[in-house]
């Protein structure tokens, strides 16, 4: 419980109340990478046109909110043919699904070893997924960084169909959230 003494003359209890700031994720500073194999030479790749809010309090990190997207057109694996194809109807047909979504429905921890961990829906395309991954939350001045990764399956939102790319991929997430 926090007491603050207004004038010397009122006590004001604060005990159990959030005071959780806004962060808005941006894409200078942050990389959302992930890696399939692919005829089994591992590919990389990122996305970028980061958006959304975040609600973060330390103190409270059960009352915390990430709603974030990115831009599904801004896929980069350094190969601008592979991109375009990505970009299709088979895979994130970004001219109907334009953003991938995230949104939390809870957070836990920190644990022993200061990760946290993020429950929430994952939506590409048309799909939506329940996804669970640990984070750790690095201050940088006003600012917070996010760092964690998952596996997914990609067929699970029918990314690529039957193509001769894995199912599985790791995504790495490092998310610079400005104060706002």
């Amino acid at each position: 419980m926090m007491k603050v003494i207004l004038g010397g003359l009122i006590t004001l209890s604060l005990a159990g109340h959030c005071f959780a700031q806004t962060y808005k994720p941006t894409d200078q500073g942050s990389l959302i990478g992930f890696v399939i194999k692919n005829f089994g030479i591992n590919t990389k790749g990122s996305f970028s046109g980061l958006d959304g809010a975040i609600s973060w309090d330390p103190l409270h990190p059960d009352q915390a909110v990430f709603d974030v997207s990115l831009d599904a057109a801004t896929i980069n694996t350094d190969n601008s043919m592979r991109d375009e194809h990505l970009k299709k109807e088979g895979y994130f047909d970004v001219q109907q699904y334009p953003r991938i979504h995230y949104k939390s429905t809870g957070v836990t921890g920190p644990d022993g070893s200061g990760h946290y961990t993020m429950t929430g829906q994952l939506t590409i395309k048309d799909s939506t997924k329940d996804l669970s991954f640990r984070f750790i939350v690095t201050p940088l001045g006003d600012d917070l960084i996010f760092k964690g990764d998952f596996s997914i399956n990609r067929r699970d939102f029918d990314v690529g169909g039957t193509s001769t790319i894995s199912n599985q991929l790791t995504v790495s997430l490092t998310v610079l959230a400005r104060k706002q």
